[in-house]
């Protein structure tokens, strides 16, 4: 049997258990619309997908699935526009611009439930069509404990001062992970004073965590402010101790993030790598060769750690997050400031085997201890390094 047949029979048991939408009726409106995200929730799906001329599919456990009979038709995703965006949705699209928002059903004044949601024009049958991706959000962010987060992440993850970087691909859990440290700095003894976020858009939410000595203040991009380089300014402005910036995508709010850190605040941002080595180079990569160097060091004072995480499916059901991670010390800080920045990156890579923890190594633990699968393993330790990791064939061929 190869290693697509336990998927397979998982994803029929996981069909015939959920089955499809039980209120399915002949037209998707506003008022049955929300009736339909709650049904999708309660089945656990973790992302659901409205997309003309296909039936609604859920994603659960990383298994993509019909929930619906019929297929969506055009009236069917313009009144889900109307609901969910407005109005003016199609109109927006057809300027050629993709939409990111947040969505909330609230069933009574305590309950809410929250969505990320993205709006892309597509292409279906020959005409112009659109697909809504929901990710579903919990109402509180979980705890760092809950996602399992190494200890010594958890030991480093609040310097006084200097820039955090939480990096993977799309999907990879890294505003969970972010939300996580978030709520660990609210709920701790002193507090974490002013934390301001700028989200594009905002995925958790902090009502209900409480911390005496904790304010936060979330802002979304770009409904409150343009970009994130613009939130980053205007962070500057209000006297933060902790300023969370969505993402570091480009040279405007990564040197204004790299600012930040350098007048005495804790920044927290992502990037869209894969890889701690791979995160150094892009960071550098945005700014021109004109001024590459000096921004490089400035950014490598700043520097208090990167991650990088991995979601990957667990054996049993569910996905588990795998990291790699180095904390930028002043002993790995100086290494590095005593190289042209040219040889930053694979020196990097050397550092990490020293110092931090290898996406190899995670994986090749997670992988001895059941938690994932070989092919899970392969992916991981190839995608990271290039190479197979260390697990032995006998180990390999025994799993």
């Amino acid at each position: 049997m190869d290693s697509g047949d336990p998927l397979s029979q998982k994803e029929l048991d996981l069909q015939e258990k959920i089955g499809t939408w039980p209120a399915e009726s002949l037209r998707l409106s506003d008022d049955n619309l929300d009736q339909m995200l709650l049904w999708c929730v309660q089945q656990k799906a973790s992302d659901i997908t409205l997309q003309s001329d296909r039936p609604v599919h859920i994603d659960v456990d990383g298994i993509l699935l019909p929930v619906t009979r019929r297929s969506l038709d055009s009236a069917d995703m313009t009144n889900a526009l109307g609901r969910i965006y407005g109005a003016d949705a199609l109109a927006k699209l057809a300027s050629g611009v993709d939409l990111d928002l947040s969505y909330e059903i609230r069933t009574d004044r305590n309950t809410r439930y929250r969505f990320r949601v993205n709006i892309t024009a597509i292409l279906s049958k020959g005409r112009d069509s659109v697909q809504i991706t929901m990710r579903t959000l919990p109402n509180l962010p979980p705890t760092m404990k809950e996602l399992g987060i190494e200890d010594r992440i958890i030991e480093n993850f609040s310097p006084r001062q200097g820039m955090i970087l939480v990096t993977g691909p799309t999907g990879s859990g890294k505003s969970t992970l972010l939300a996580a440290g978030c709520r660990m700095l609210i709920e701790r003894p002193q507090g974490c004073g002013k934390l301001l976020t700028y989200e594009a858009p905002i995925e958790y939410v902090y009502d209900g965590v409480t911390g005496s000595r904790s304010l936060v203040a979330q802002s979304e991009i770009p409904r409150h402010l343009p970009n994130f380089a613009a939130g980053v300014r205007n962070a500057l402005r209000r006297k933060p101790n902790v300023i969370l910036v969505g993402e570091a995508r480009d040279r405007e709010t990564v040197a204004a993030a790299i600012e930040a850190g350098q007048t005495g605040h804790l920044v927290f941002s992502t990037v869209h790598t894969i890889g701690v080595a791979a995160t150094i180079r892009r960071m550098i990569s945005v700014f021109e060769p004109s001024e590459r160097t000096e921004r490089a060091f400035a950014m490598m004072e700043t520097l208090r750690m990167v991650i990088t995480q991995a979601l990957v499916p667990k054996v049993g059901g569910g996905r588990v997050g795998l990291r790699e991670f180095l904390v930028f010390d002043d002993n790995v800080r100086e290494i590095l400031l005593d190289l042209p920045v040219e040889k930053w990156t694979s020196e990097t890579q050397r550092l990490l085997v020293r110092y931090g923890q290898t996406m190899e190594q995670t994986a090749t633990k997670a992988f001895r201890a059941g938690l994932i699968d070989r092919r899970s393993y392969l992916l991981l330790t190839k995608g990271f390094t290039g190479e197979e990791g260390s697990v032995s064939d006998d180990e390999l061929e025994d799993s």
